[in-house]
């Protein structure tokens, strides 16, 4: 992409002005990145000497959708309402289950084959919580 043309980008697509991070101390971690996602960032994010269990899910691209070869996906957002929703979402979950701790991760722009796209890490006092909270995270 030319200098030019990432000029003429809106700023909410411009790779220049990411990673962009929310954070609600202590315990809620929002980012948008155009950079690798980083399962150890996520698991220290969420680190309490308090959590019976730590939950880290990592969606990753496949070479494969309905039977059609795959070589990356690519995705765009509007950081406002995705902040929105994700804030949202993670105040549900914490309130819900209690977590200790709530880390999402997306990734934006080109994701190749085998690298992740979405992370999301929970903890929880007991490995119930943290399970369930984590696949309605998923899930919203």
């Amino acid at each position: 992409m030319t200098s030019q043309t990432q000029q003429q980008l809106p700023s909410h697509l411009d790779p220049s002005t990411y990673p962009r991070t929310v954070t609600h101390p202590p315990n809620t971690h929002l980012t948008l990145t155009y950079s690798p996602l980083d399962a150890n960032t996520a698991l220290s994010k969420i680190s309490s000497p308090s959590a019976g269990a730590n939950v880290l899910f990592l969606g990753t691209t496949r070479n494969s959708f309905e039977g059609r070869p795959v070589t990356e996906l690519s995705y765009t957002s509007y950081p406002t309402l995705a902040f929105k929703t994700l804030e949202n979402i993670a105040s549900d979950a914490v309130k819900k289950h209690s977590l200790l701790g709530i880390y999402i991760a997306h990734r934006l722009g080109s994701v190749p084959i085998g690298e992740a796209s979405i992370v999301v890490a929970v903890s929880a006092g007991h490995r119930g919580p943290a399970w369930r909270a984590g696949e309605e995270v998923l899930e919203a």
